[in-house]
């Protein structure tokens, strides 16, 4: 008896490589000990959130025997909250952005996830740069589109443009970009988003309807040594800003973020009702009350962001006293060098014998690299060293 769908099982059986590591590392501690594994596997958030969060929750909590405190809302979230969110993202864009562009959302999952569901036609095809977080195949195929990875170029990251132009074809409906990156920690700069405007714009003069850029920010705040992410909203009118406060708040399971319809695309009201829409049926319906209550009372604050470039800075020094190659990011809390002998499974395999859990590059569409994430302790990060410099020996 099949009781589950064909895809499921395919999805299943090919499962994410970030999970199976996550997994392998609790088998790990449970064998020799939590202080004995180098977990590097996961981008989760150690950091606490910041003050504004818990006396957020001490005043919410006082207001909790009000009627409909956790109550049905609007589908696009609190209004007083998308309020407050305007003027945020105002001041983070440079571009002015009224309340009735925004969606409030279960997420970035979820903002993407429901702008998939408002412009995608089944066999449409989604274009993004290779490494890619992986579940955005599972996110286009959730709506019968194909997602279409470019690979950036080798070690630097930077945008292939004349491959991203030449993988347009008339079924592109979407190019995501995610920057800061994830897993590469690049940032794209200026020069790179205006060139992958001009040709989205020529192409967008043979169509009639245009290419959208998803631009996926959860990391906007997260750039290091005064590096700029560069507003897309002001380079390319069809953008959508899909973002969460899983990281700058460390809410990862707060489940709270917004999609961003950019004000510059004319007659954009039945687009921003779609995502709506799109938010309600999909399931979501809104984002969580409490996480909204939060979020106004805790915008403007965030993690302490130093705390992070100390720890780049001890990764770094790790893997040059072991003599990996790789570029420094520049943004979000990621690593990925080159994997010694060129077998990225195998490579994280060895360093998995020194007690140190990293994800294969296979597991984000690059293969011969690996993603270290470096939102752990310093103790973890040093600790790691000798095991670094023995699994190079190794390889």
């Amino acid at each position: 008896m099949q009781l589950i769908s064909k895809q499921m099982t395919g999805y299943m059986s090919n499962s994410s490589w970030i999970r199976k590591m996550f997994e392998e590392g609790i088998r790990m501690k449970a064998q020799f000990g939590e202080e004995n594994v180098y977990d590097f596997s996961l981008g989760n958030p150690d950091l606490p959130p910041p003050a504004a969060v818990k006396q957020a929750l001490c005043e919410i909590a006082d207001q909790a025997d009000q009627p409909f405190f956790m109550g049905y809302m609007p589908n696009f979230g609190y209004p007083h909250v998308r309020e407050k969110l305007a003027v945020e993202v105002s001041k983070e864009q440079g571009v002015d952005v009224p309340a009735d562009c925004l969606v409030i959302t279960c997420g970035a999952a979820g903002a993407l996830n429901s702008t998939f569901r408002a412009v995608l036609e089944p066999g449409d095809e989604v274009v993004t740069p290779a490494p890619y977080f992986v579940e955005y195949g599972f996110y286009a195929e959730n709506f019968g589109a194909r997602l279409v990875p470019v690979k950036s170029k080798p070690l630097t990251f930077e945008l292939d443009l004349e491959g991203i132009d030449a993988a347009i074809n008339d079924k592109t409906r979407v190019i995501i970009i995610n920057s800061p990156n994830n897993p590469t920690g690049a940032i794209y700069s200026r020069a790179e988003l205006e060139a992958l405007a001009a040709i989205l714009q020529k192409h967008n003069a043979k169509r009639g309807r245009p290419i959208y850029i998803l631009a996926d920010e959860p990391y906007r705040f997260l750039a290091f040594d005064g590096a700029e992410v560069p507003s897309l909203l002001s380079i390319y009118p069809y953008t959508i800003v899909c973002s969460s406060f899983s990281k700058n708040l460390s809410m990862a399971g707060g489940r709270v973020g917004y999609a961003l319809i950019n004000p510059a695309i004319e007659d954009r009201g039945p687009l921003v009702a779609a995502v709506v829409m799109a938010n309600r049926i999909l399931g979501f319906v809104n984002a969580p009350a409490l996480a909204q209550k939060l979020l106004h009372k805790a915008l403007g604050s965030s993690v302490d962001a130093g705390v992070y470039d100390t720890r780049r800075k001890a990764m770094a020094s790790v893997l040059d006293n072991a003599g990996y190659k790789y570029t420094m990011p520049r943004g979000a809390f990621y690593f990925f060098p080159e994997a010694p002998g060129g077998d990225d499974v195998k490579f994280c395999a060895t360093l998995q014998n020194e007690r140190i859990l990293a994800v294969p590059g296979t597991g984000f569409g690059y293969p011969g690299y690996f993603r270290l994430a470096f939102c752990v302790s310093e103790k973890v990060i040093l600790g790691a060293k000798e095991g670094f410099a023995e699994a190079m020996k190794k390889a």
